[in-house]
């Protein structure tokens, strides 16, 4: 049996993997979730960087006895990266997730340009998605009836903007990495070529027939793809 340690994207909460993780603990694995990144809230004030991000999920990972398989989601990914020497991770996985270069910044993977159209700066500094059902549910999850994509959104909190300028630190890995594609993302989130791009450093590679929200709209599938690690 494994122990795993998840790590949420932007605008979302340790709520995300709700549904995985009943299914691996029902398989008889350990899993923790990180509650609420520090990036992540309501509060735009208060909000941290990916500096932060880090260090908060290096507390979390200090307080384990056993190894883990990291698995960052998303903006998860920014932060799987910053602890690719800790000790206590045994495998990495990112989960059509970011994986930065040294010094290079989520912006940066962006483009460097304007932030895409789903997503809605704030004078605070904040980041917030779109109000646009249909544009939100195109985006980031195609795969998944309006009812519950209203019902991700209502959970969504804001976004630190300075989170995304951050550059990564990138430091040596010293655990093996497997990067899950997932083949229905539209090119408006991270697109499918961007994630074979990435991919390509990864000692395993697994591709799931979902899009961007994969543990909401295929958690048996996922949980099925994890418990091989």
């Amino acid at each position: 049996m494994s122990s795993y340690l998840l790590v949420h994207g932007a605008w979302c909460g340790g709520w995300v993997w709700d549904d995985l993780a009943q299914r691996l603990e029902k398989a008889g694995h350990r899993v923790t979730a990180v509650d609420r990144l520090p990036s992540a809230g309501t509060d735009p004030a208060s909000l941290g960087d990916l500096t932060a991000d880090a260090d908060h999920v290096r507390r979390v990972l200090d307080t384990l006895d056993e190894p883990v398989v990291l698995v960052g989601h998303s903006y998860g990914g920014m932060v799987i990266t910053e602890l690719a020497d800790h000790p206590k991770v045994r495998h990495t996985v990112y989960l059509a997730a970011f994986w930065p270069q040294r010094g290079q910044s989520l912006l940066d993977m962006l483009g460097g340009g304007a932030m895409p159209n789903w997503i809605v700066p704030r004078d605070d500094g904040a980041l917030e998605i779109t109000d646009d059902l249909e544009l939100a549910r195109d985006t980031l999850c195609a795969d998944l009836d309006r009812d519950r994509t209203r019902e991700m959104l209502s959970k969504a909190v804001l976004q630190s903007g300075s989170a995304f300028v951050v550059p990564s630190t990138a430091p040596d890995r010293g655990h093996p990495t497997t990067y899950m594609i997932t083949e229905r993302e539209s090119d408006n989130c991270i697109p499918v070529a961007a994630q074979e791009a990435m991919a390509a450093n990864a000692d395993q590679v697994v591709r799931l027939p979902a899009a961007h929200m994969v543990q909401l709209s295929r958690p048996d599938e996922l949980a099925q793809a994890l418990d091989r690690i």
